[in-house]
């Protein structure tokens, strides 16, 4: 078990992790149609920051955010101890490194960060081996920075797939006809250690799981297999009606929502209710796994959370989480 003690968001919808989750519980959604937002890309609807953002600033806006609380703790984002994790799958204009290093060298960081780009998982994929790096002791604390930003090369490459929805997404409606794509910056720090922190509700990451059903380069498995093996390895050790929440990953396209409901319901999980964030921030991608992870920890006062996701090439992957531990 590696614990929570600090959590940021940044999205259209709102600065810090609070203000997004007031947003969701309001109802407010960012997406809207862009018809000139890049040059030569048919009107698409998202979820997308008024100004173009720049990604490492962004990044380490978020990870800044996320240690406010910290501020009279022993915990550093400079110290040797602690370990800078980037889950995104584009990177800055497609380099995945650089940016990783220039975030972790902007807060003194000396360790080398890591790098998580595992498609629409990373973001909890880099989760699990944030606790895998804790659990081993190798470190004391890991900050896992999720953050993509949308360009013509994303959005065109989706629309080649007829993926997009040219409306707001319905997940697992029948009427859906697509994803669609969002911008946002996360971050979760987690520590060997519950650090006090006076107000904040705790939660923690007690088990992770990820399996690829080598089904398809785009398509998933029609029998939820990887997903279903996930499911079944985070459960371990808890009973199905200790679970509060499944955070979905409910993109609204035809497949992924139809595999995710078959292996909701071949882990006999299809009763229990589930959080689908994409009609309000979009398809966030290497942001993703983080973003959906913190608001699904906020919403349940007490209990446990499953967190699922899939990706192209047939990834999958899943965490369970403890609050108010």
């Amino acid at each position: 078990m590696v614990y929570c003690i600090g959590h940021s968001i940044i999205s259209p919808l709102g600065e810090g992790s609070q203000a997004n989750f007031e947003a969701v519980q309001a109802g407010r959604s960012g997406l809207k149609i862009y018809s000139d937002r890049f040059a030569d890309v048919e009107p698409f609807c998202a979820s997308l920051f008024d100004t173009p953002q720049d990604f490492v600033e962004l990044c380490v806006r978020s990870a800044q955010q996320s240690v406010v609380s910290l501020q009279h703790s022993a915990f550093s984002l400079a110290s040797k101890d602690t370990i800078f994790i980037l889950s995104t799958t584009k990177g800055d204009n497609l380099n995945l490194l650089r940016p990783a290093q220039q975030i972790a060298a902007h807060f003194g960081n000396p360790n080398p960060p890591i790098v998580v780009s595992n498609a629409c998982t990373s973001g909890v994929c880099a989760q699990i081996t944030a606790m895998r790096l804790l659990e081993a002791g190798l470190y004391q604390h890991a900050v896992v920075v999720g953050c993509d930003l949308q360009t013509r090369f994303i959005v065109s490459g989706f629309q080649s797939f007829k993926a997009l929805s040219p409306e707001p997404c319905l997940p697992f409606s029948e009427e859906r006809k697509g994803l669609n794509l969002g911008e946002a910056a996360a971050t979760i720090i987690y520590s060997r250690e519950r650090l006090s922190v006076s107000g904040e509700r705790c939660w923690a990451l007690e088990a992770g799981a990820i399996h690829n059903d080598a089904n398809h380069l785009s398509a998933p498995s029609r029998t939820g297999e990887g997903a279903y093996q996930c499911l079944m390895d985070v459960l371990q050790g808890v009973k199905k009606e200790e679970i509060g929440l499944i955070g979905v990953h409910g993109t609204a396209t035809l497949y992924n929502d139809a595999m995710e409901q078959t292996a909701l319901e071949r882990a006999g999980l299809q009763e229990i209710p589930r959080s689908v964030l994409k009609p309000y921030f979009g398809h966030t991608m290497g942001a993703a796994g983080v973003l959906e992870t913190i608001l699904c920890a906020m919403a349940v006062e007490k209990g446990y959370v499953i967190k699922m996701l899939s990706g192209f090439g047939g990834v999958n992957a899943a965490i369970r989480l403890k609050t108010e531990c």
